[in-house]
C-alpha cells in the first residue's frame, strides 16, 4: 500500500506529449493510495482502542503496555 509517489514523476507525467490521461491516472493513483492508507490507520486505531478497552476492563497491564505502544507507534507514523 505505501507507494512512493515523487513530484518529479508527476511533472514527467504531465509534460509528456501524450495525453492529460496520464498523468490524471498518476493523481487518481496518489489519491486513492492516501485514501486507503488514511482508511486502514483509523480502523488499526479503532481495533487498538478496543483493545485498550479490553485489557483495561481485565485489568491486564502486559497487553495495555502493547497496546498503547502500538497505538503510539502509529499515531507517530501518521504525523
Amino acid at each position: 500500500m505505501d507507494k512512493y509517489y515523487s513530484y518529479a514523476d508527476f511533472l514527467k507525467a504531465m509534460g509528456r506529449n501524450q495525453t492529460v490521461s496520464e498523468a490524471e491516472k498518476l493523481l487518481k493513483d496518489i489519491y486513492m493510495d492516501l485514501f486507503l492508507n488514511h482508511v486502514h490507520r483509523e480502523q488499526r486505531k479503532d481495533r487498538l482502542l478496543t483493545l485498550i478497552d479490553g485489557a483495561l476492563d481485565q485489568k491486564d497491564v502486559g497487553s495495555f503496555v502493547v497496546y498503547t505502544n502500538e497505538l503510539r507507534q502509529l499515531q507517530h507514523e501518521s504525523v
